[in-house]
């Protein structure tokens, strides 16, 4: 008898340490069960781990004797004792194991007590009560009416709406120069905020992967993802762009992908649509392809395989779009009510634009435009026009610094796609309010000169285009300077967005 105790306690030891070994780390993913908010969570090693003794060697014999069997035969009472001193990070971990472990972890009585840790009462009293007598003092029945799991899901709600709330407090201050929130940056710190893409494939196989490297620009971020292990292009039929989360804020400061984490799903794209008409450029190396909105996909020119994907993001409800939406659908943003406009009779006025032209950190154009106006018998075909620079006034010509390119890197190789650049548009109503903003890739192309003034040297244009407008830029190279200058700049603005914007019946 003393011999089988000691045999079955020496197993126990053996799958506790086991146990503790894969809490403490490890690979593998695994997904919260659909009852629950769609928070991703690894599960620290899972059934892998458990397959190791602690010296970590494989046991003799089949998988039936298995540390993870010998898991499932422990009483549920011991079970529970041990996930009672785990955190909320680790029980989230557990029960992504396996089915059993899962039930254990979500037991009221220990989520409860992380609750009321997290997020005591604000009754106060002048006796600071531990943990456990806060747990004792509610009512064992009112925890038990609950079903499995009601705590934890509180628990993960409350900690999502903590973190909702303290980015809306930091994104509430305003440039009044852009009229983008000044502490953006600021925010994307905080909440520990990245950016992945998931590319599906025809048959519902699922690649994520985690961006490589980002830049933060004057209004917008500039997100890359490359690497050596791409699945074939052939096989893709959509790509997922999703911002990623935290849950819990308080562990921005050491990013792990074992941690729970929220996806926000930003734009799918159809990757069936890198056709002639969406490719954008070329070198010898590469050929790039834009998709609307604001994405850049490269492809090997060789192979015709993926080489780098490029996002482009607005600074304009960018937090919001990547960590308040969710795994399958995007944020959508509080229902417009329309400003009032007090002289309709008189078009547009009052209107700022700031545009910039850049790539990789170097910046080609910075313009700052104010007290645009049209009048409201310039719509043409749909669109109201808006003139930013006319090619008939000399002194609103400006140059482009430097030599326009695109900058694109791999793991393996860089290089610079000529006469391409990323375009960042925000364009401010006359109260000051975000009204049109995009990133977005583009490139010059030759074109034949505009009625207007005839200039000394070859003409190009850039062009963009998106359900809320449109853009018309015409440059000018001067081979003496080597540079290009703009001459013109229009926007064309949508009158449906008008319409919807002030509430008007353009």
């Amino acid at each position: 008898m003393a011999t089988g105790r000691g045999r079955i306690l020496r197993q126990h030891w053996h799958c506790l340490q086991t146990l503790r070994c894969s809490l403490r780390g490890g690979g593998g993913t695994g997904r919260a069960s659909a009852e629950e908010p769609e928070v991703k969570c690894a599960a620290a090693g899972g059934a892998a781990a458990l397959r190791q003794n602690p010296r970590g060697e494989l046991r003799r014999g089949s998988s039936s004797s298995s540390c993870s069997v010998l898991l499932d035969r422990m009483p549920s009472e011991i079970l529970l004792k041990i996930f009672s001193y785990l955190d909320a990070v680790s029980l989230l971990c557990i029960g992504c194991v396996n089915r059993r472990l899962y039930h254990l972890a979500n037991d009221n009585f220990i989520w409860i007590r992380i609750y009321s840790t997290a997020f005591p009462s604000k009754k106060s009293n002048w006796k600071v009560n531990t943990v456990e007598e806060t747990a004792v003092s509610m009512s064992v029945l009112s925890v038990e009416d609950k079903e499995a799991g009601y705590w934890k899901k509180e628990y993960i709600t409350k900690q999502i709406a903590s973190v909702k709330a303290t980015l809306a407090q930091v994104l509430k201050p305003v440039n009044p120069y852009t009229g983008l929130p000044t502490k953006t940056t600021e925010a994307l710190r905080k909440s520990g905020l990245g950016w992945a893409i998931i590319l599906k494939e025809k048959s519902g196989k699922e690649y994520i992967m985690e961006h490589v490297d980002l830049s933060i620009n004057d209004t917008s971020v500039t997100v890359l993802w490359y690497g050596k292990d791409w699945p074939c292009l052939a096989s893709l039929s959509t790509l997922d762009l999703c911002g990623v989360t935290p849950v819990f804020m308080d562990w921005y400061k050491t990013p792990t992908k074992n941690r729970p984490r929220w996806h926000s799903l930003i734009t799918k794209y159809n990757l069936s649509h890198l056709t002639e008409s969406t490719m954008l450029g070329w070198d010898r190396l590469v050929r790039i392809f834009c998709l609307s909105p604001g994405l850049l996909v490269g492809l090997w020119k060789k192979k015709e395989e993926l080489a780098f994907v490029m996002a482009n993001l607005h600074f304009h409800h960018l937090v919001e779009r990547s960590s308040l939406g969710s795994a399958t659908t995007p944020y959508e943003p509080p229902p417009h009510s329309p400003f009032l406009d007090d002289s309709p009779e008189y078009g547009l006025h009052g209107y700022q634009l700031h545009v910039d032209l850049h790539s990789g950190g170097v910046f080609f154009l910075c313009g700052k435009f104010h007290d645009l106006f049209t009048k409201k018998g310039n719509i043409e075909n749909g669109y109201v026009k808006l003139t930013v620079i006319n090619s008939k006034i000399n002194r609103e010509h400006l140059p482009l610094i430097g030599n326009v390119g695109l900058s694109w890197r791999t793991n393996v190789l860089d290089g610079c796609i000529k006469s391409c650049s990323i375009m960042d548009v925000t364009l401010l109503d006359e109260f000051g309010k975000p009204f049109w903003c995009f990133s977005s890739p583009v490139c010059m192309r030759s074109a034949t000169p505009s009625d207007g003034p005839n200039f000394l040297g070859q003409t190009f244009c850039v062009d963009y285009v998106d359900a809320e407008g449109q853009v018309h830029v015409e440059l000018v190279w001067m081979e003496e300077t080597e540079e290009y200058f703009i001459v013109s700049l229009v926007l064309y603005l949508s009158i449906g967005k008008i319409n919807h914007w002030f509430g008007t019946k353009y």
